[in-house]
């Protein structure tokens, strides 16, 4: 996926408004793709972005966290864990699956939960850094993820 262009889409974000990728152009994007709003490792992984969102800001790079949740778990999530970025519902699974970011299988036979993994995408809206987990318990490499944002 690295060099090519990014799926565009369309999500509703917590507050209930349309997001669409592309009218995003100009400006890096940090998509990260999580299993489950709540989840403990979710909640470590979005608290520290949370935590560092100024690094982001000054980079002038938009980070959007995207899950299957629906738009009121996610609004409670945000709210509950004061997270101050864009969240997205991606219910119907489409972009979960245009990014290649989807398991079959998750745990408690759950079926079409969003894998762990980060995408970041340059101002023309190239994907320049890709990393997809397998594993829900990892969390994306961070420090590759902002040199990679540096370079932007």
């Amino acid at each position: 996926m690295v060099g090519q262009k990014a799926p565009d889409f369309t999500l509703f974000d917590s507050e209930k408004k349309e997001l669409t990728l592309s009218e995003l152009q100009g400006q890096a994007v940090l998509l990260l793709f999580f299993p489950l709003a709540f989840t403990s490792v979710c909640t470590t992984e979005l608290c520290s972005i949370r935590d560092n969102i100024a690094w982001y800001n000054n980079l002038n790079a938009k980070v959007i966290g995207i899950s299957v949740d629906s738009l009121q778990t996610l609004n409670r999530f945000k709210e509950d864990q004061h997270l101050n970025f864009t969240l997205l519902s991606d219910f119907n699974k489409d972009v979960s699956k245009a990014y290649n970011s989807i398991y079959d299988q998750f745990g408690y036979n759950m079926k079409g939960v969003s894998k762990r993994s980060a995408f970041v995408i340059d101002k023309s809206g190239i994907i320049q850094y890709a990393e997809i987990l397998d594993n829900a318990g990892e969390i994306p490499d961070f420090e590759k993820i902002k040199k990679t944002l540096e370079t932007l």
